[in-house]
């Protein structure tokens, strides 16, 4: 009888001895890279309210969040998550900023144009400074601003001041953004033809 069951036993062929085979030590390779990734975003909270829903056996509560992620290099997005606990609605909101990212499109350390961006009733107005400026911003804006990796910056909130709305209303403005290069490009001129 020489057929004997290998199972659980734990020899070099066998389930958890060195013959184990390749994906274990030094190279293992999509986790760490994962890691890495996610280490490259910055989240912020700009706001969590606590909503009451009307249930017919009583209120039903929970948390909104509302979340902004951005990578410092040009990505940005804002998130919102519902949950009945704090950490959940913060990490639902991660997830949802992170599928509405958006590129801006900067010259150096600030934007190409001046631009406003709308959201339900908030309206921002964006404009470009020169070096050393700084974010002249304030509340959700700037944290969207920051986010995004511009350092100078002009802003103003024209409309309502609801952090969700002009939050969005300053990726609105940010997603609208074009160089002059681009512009021209598309016109099929050069770009002393377009300033000119």
């Amino acid at each position: 009888m020489d057929n004997v069951e290998t199972k659980g036993r734990r020899g070099p062929g066998g389930p958890g001895g060195p013959g184990r085979g390749p994906g274990r030590g030094p190279g293992r390779g999509p986790r760490e890279q994962r890691e890495e990734i996610d280490r490259e975003w910055q989240e912020k909270v700009v706001q969590i309210r606590r909503v009451t829903k009307v249930v017919k056996g009583g209120k039903k509560m929970s948390f909104r969040a509302t979340v902004v992620v951005g990578n410092g290099k040009g990505q940005v997005g804002v998130g919102v998550g519902k949950a009945s606990e704090v950490i959940s609605a913060i990490q639902k909101a991660v997830a949802d900023a992170k599928k509405n990212l958006v590129t801006v499109k900067m010259v150096e350390t600030s934007i190409p144009h001046t631009i406003t961006g709308y959201a339900a009733s908030s309206a921002v107005l964006i404009k470009p400074a020169s070096k050393g400026t700084g974010v002249i911003a304030g509340g959700a804006v700037r944290t969207v601003l920051e986010l995004a990796g511009i350092k100078d910056i002009l802003s103003k909130s024209l409309g309502g001041n609801s952090p969700l709305n002009t939050a969005r209303a300053t990726v609105d403005a940010l997603a609208q953004l074009r160089r002059a290069e681009d512009v021209a490009a598309l016109r099929g001129i050069t770009v002393e033809q377009l300033v000119g």
